[in-house]
């Protein structure tokens, strides 16, 4: 059997990936997702075996949580962070197992801006800002817009605190290079800092930062630029973004999605990550019963469409193997990030390859465990 026949016999879901110079074995990917269980920005055990169960699990890739790139950038003090070189350490230990193991692993980096100093997810005040007594901290962001009745005002970010930033985000890059990252994804999504300079909702600024799109997106184009100055030409750039901010017009659409995608292709952005919502309180999301299995994937879709040659992440409650490998097959979307089904189900992968009546390595230690060909 000749390659090419080989590469059609594989199900698209699980045919390799090549971006710069990085191939996955496949278009799984584990989406970045918070766990609150560091201290001080470290990770320990739990984050060993939280992101070992699923590189084992077969995913092409695991894209670790939103890591702040300082102190006060942490979503809650349970938030990893990579703002000392202290942090390396412990970080390029789950990056030396992930890669004996086959697996690749990249680093979502994070400022959370007006939605940080909040309590962890499980806790009653996880949608809440801290007290400084219950370790909180002050916030910041574009212009002083709280997030909700719920989160602080943010400081007003000055010029020369947006340049600090900025070199606090390539710090963070520098730092993932020496841990041994195969990646690095930008947290532009959710409300958070990035975000919240997009939207004219929340960043209200007159000077170059704010006003016009041009401006809007000025900080997030200026920190691409500078990490991808600094980090190797060989090593892929991802950006998350909300590609709807769900108020209409006055705030950020898929229409401003696309433009920007255009911006960040050329500054060298690899892949768009399409999620959406999350910077507005007041959005108008989508009926409960609406947001099924693949509701955002239209946004990772209209980009393909759109920007000729940017790659595409789809999310959005995807848990069904034959789902996922039609969006890939439909070219839909170049990666299929897995959240929620992967926290269900670590070797979701195994099993979505085998409902797809294909064969993948199976961990020897788990052989037995799992359904094989004869």
């Amino acid at each position: 059997m000749s390659t090419q026949q080989q590469e059609l016999s594989i199900p698209p879901l699980f045919q390799p990936f090549t971006v710069r110079g990085l191939t996955l074995k496949n278009r799984i990917v584990v989406s970045p997702m918070c766990q609150y269980s560091a201290t001080d920005g470290f990770a320990n055990f739990w984050h060993v075996q939280h992101i070992g169960s699923r590189i084992v699990g077969g995913a092409g890739l695991f894209i670790v949580e939103a890591t702040g790139v300082s102190d006060v950038g942490r979503i809650s003090p349970g938030c990893l962070g990579i703002y000392k070189d202290e942090h390396v350490d412990m970080l390029s230990k789950i990056v030396q197992f992930a890669h004996e193991q086959g697996g690749h692993i990249g680093l979502q980096l994070n400022h959370a801006g007006r939605k940080a100093s909040t309590g962890r997810l499980w806790e009653a005040n996880s949608r809440k800002a801290l007290t400084n007594e219950q370790g909180g901290w002050d916030v910041v962001g574009p212009s002083p817009i709280a997030f909700d009745e719920h989160h602080r005002i943010p400081a007003e970010l000055t010029i020369v605190e947006i340049q600090e930033v900025i070199q606090q985000f390539v710090d963070a890059a520098k730092r993932a290079i020496k841990a041994g990252f195969d990646l690095i994804e930008i947290h532009g999504a959710h409300g958070y800092l990035i975000s919240s300079f997009l939207s004219q909702t929340s960043n209200k600024r007159s000077d170059e930062y704010g006003g016009c799109f041009e401006n809007r997106i000025r900080f997030l184009v200026e920190l691409v630029e500078r990490i991808r100055a600094n980090i190797p030409s060989e090593m892929p750039l991802f950006v998350r973004i909300s590609a709807d901010e769900y108020v209409g017009d006055e705030g950020w659409t898929m229409k401003d999605t696309t433009e920007l995608a255009k911006i960040l292709q050329k500054c060298g952005v690899d892949l768009l990550d399409c999620s959406s919502g999350g910077n507005n309180a007041n959005a108008k999301l989508l009926s409960p019963t609406s947001i099924v299995q693949g509701y955002q994937v239209p946004f990772s879709e209209g980009v393909k469409k759109s920007v000729d040659g940017l790659a595409t992440g789809a999310v959005g409650k995807i848990k069904d193997a034959q789902f996922a490998n039609d969006l890939i097959k439909d070219q839909k979307a170049d990666l299929v990030l897995i959240g929620r089904q992967e926290l269900n189900d670590p070797y979701w992968p195994i099993r979505a390859a085998h409902e797809l009546e294909y064969q993948v390595a199976v961990p020897p230690q788990y052989l037995f465990a799992f359904p094989r060909k004869h």
